[in-house]
Order: C-alpha cells, then sequence, then structure tokens
C-alpha cells in the first residue's frame, strides 16, 4: 500500500509542480498578473501555452487515478498489479509532461495513453 500512497501523493504534486513553467512563461509576458491570471494564461502562446495545457490535464489526470487508486485501497484489494500500474501512471504523466513543453505531440499522446489506461488496470483490481 505504500507504492500506492507514494505513487497518489506524487500525482497529487504534478498539478501544482506543472504550475512552475505557467509562471515562468507568465512572468516573461509582461509579469506575473495576480489579478486577472487566468486571463493572462489564456493569451499565452507557444510553450507558455502549452504549459497551461498540461497543468490543467494535470488535474484531469489525477481525478482518474486517484478514484482507482481510493477504490483499491476502499476494497482491500492492493495487489503488484495495481502498484506497478501507479508506477507506470506517475513515469507515463511525467514524461507527458516533459513532451508537452517541448512539443513533441505524438510522444506526449503516446504518454497521455500510457498514463491513463494504468488508472484502469488499478480499478479494475477492485473488482
Amino acid at each position: 500500500m505504500t507504492i500506492l500512497l507514494t505513487c497518489l501523493l506524487i500525482a497529487m504534486l504534478l498539478p501544482y509542480l506543472s504550475k512552475l513553467p505557467v509562471g515562468f512563461a507568465m512572468a516573461k509576458a509582461g509579469g506575473y498578473d495576480n489579478e486577472h491570471p487566468r486571463a493572462q494564461q489564456a493569451r499565452l502562446e507557444g510553450m507558455g501555452a502549452r504549459a497551461v495545457a498540461a497543468h490543467q490535464n494535470a488535474f484531469e489526470s489525477l481525478l482518474i487515478f486517484g478514484l482507482g487508486v481510493v477504490a483499491v485501497m476502499a476494497t482491500d484489494s492492493v495487489n503488484d498489479t495495481a502498484e506497478t500500474a501507479a508506477i507506470v501512471h506517475v513515469v507515463a504523466r511525467i514524461a507527458y509532461h516533459i513532451f508537452y513543453l517541448s512539443n513533441h505531440d505524438k510522444l506526449r499522446s503516446t504518454a497521455w495513453f500510457a498514463g491513463i489506461i494504468p488508472s484502469f488496470v488499478i480499478l479494475a483490481q477492485a473488482f
């Protein structure tokens, strides 16, 4: 269960860590607009826009992964398959962010699939 909780913690931190490149892009775009940050983020282009999208996707991914982890723990169904899937999810999500920021669209999409499938594998262990 420690592996699952560690992976869940990392997955929970990813949306916040992925905000760092967004902040840098906003700073380059005339300074961080703390009064209207979302409006400023919507105007970002290039790497800044990709950073915003990666940041938002990290929250979307966390929902599915987190629910899978909670379900497998609540049903006392933690096993090696669930733990391996959690590790794959975290590694794939980190790769996803790297590929998104570096504008490698096909690798990014591959990493997205490699990250979402383990979430469903984890949930399947609860059945």
